[in-house]
């Protein structure tokens, strides 16, 4: 109950288990090295490539979501699982069914793929695209970029060893206004489906919460569900990891959306962050001045560069 928004009500009267938990599915890490040759065969980023190229205004949101479809199976991948695709408003809450809704000018495109690909290996990381024709407004950009440092700084916590309440106390916090939306998973596990572990915030943990532990060879999703209730639009963002002995490895190389990434004109993200960086210099792959050595933090791939610190740029960011 506690991963969909607004249906912890159904629960009510009934005693609900995570059906996730006592089955801790048999592909926990079986991915292992092989995911090294297996992952250069997935679909999916060129599924998602082409999806991105034919996104035209007045074009249905199935319409889009087919070209995804179309090109896993032509390149042996095999199904997608979900039909998550939302553009403009109903984008807002997350997880609303793909529909004929006509993808209106300039709307945000909301898209997971829940690929499952070739050999099964199942490939699921989120994304947002602007439909266009014209430039993308400040609010959209500030919702993009509050989604990206939730990702970013998630990502950047992540070690093998990591008990499961140790991932939750230290998470990005989500802001106020986008609690009621938020998806109530930070992190789960991904192997043939989206699968054990379910990692959860850490106001929830409490009650939804179980412990464990990140060991090497686990493949995990860590995601991003930012909109205000009632807001115009949502942004979801999510990228799959490789938990490796000495870090982490970013499975995906799709780009995050350069003109999303711009900071807006007035420097005021209204939404506020989630954890405010306490670093004057830059914060490194490998090293933040503010937290020491980071030996477990890989690069995350970008094609943009972000501000870091004051002033500080690198080309590829870790939020701390």
């Amino acid at each position: 109950m506690f991963d969909f928004t607004g249906c912890l009500h159904s629960g009510e009267g009934c005693e609900t288990i995570d059906q996730v938990r006592p089955s801790k599915t048999a592909s926990l890490v079986a991915a292992g090295p092989e995911i090294q040759a297996r992952k250069k065969a997935w679909a999916t980023e060129n599924g998602v490539a082409k999806l991105r190229a034919a996104i035209r205004p007045g074009m249905t949101e199935n319409e889009l979501r087919s070209v995804l479809h179309q090109s896993v199976i032509a390149e042996n991948g095999d199904d997608c699982e979900t039909r998550l695709l939302n553009a403009g408003a109903p984008s807002n809450p997350w997880f609303q069914e793909t529909s004929g809704n006509a993808i209106g000018e300039n709307a945000l495109i909301a898209r997971d793929t829940d690929v499952v690909g070739c050999h099964g290996y199942y490939s699921d990381f989120s994304g947002i695209f602007h439909a266009g024709p014209d430039k993308q407004t400040e609010a959209q950009r500030a919702l993009y970029k509050v989604a990206y440092e939730q990702v970013q700084s998630n990502m950047g916590i992540l070690h093998a060893g990591m008990r499961f309440r140790d991932y939750a106390d230290p998470a990005w916090v989500i802001p106020a206004k986008c609690h009621e939306n938020r998806d109530c998973l930070s992190c789960h596990g991904c192997g043939m489906a989206g699968e054990y572990p379910y990692l959860y915030h850490k106001g929830i943990f409490p009650d939804a919460g179980y412990d464990g532990e990140i060991v090497a060879g686990m493949t995990l999703c860590v995601q991003s569900d930012i909109g205000e209730a009632g807001g115009a639009e949502d942004v979801k963002l999510e990228q799959q990891v490789l938990v490796t002995e000495t870090g982490i490895e970013l499975l995906p190389r799709f780009p995050f959306e350069d003109e999303l990434l711009r900071l807006p004109a007035s420097g005021d993200f209204f939404l506020g962050r989630g954890r405010e960086r306490r670093s004057s210099g830059s914060c490194g792959p490998q090293h933040c001045p503010a937290h020491g050595p980071r030996p477990y933090v890989q690069a995350v791939v970008s094609r943009a560069s972000l501000p870091c610190g004051a002033g500080a740029k690198t080309p590829k960011p870790v939020i701390c």
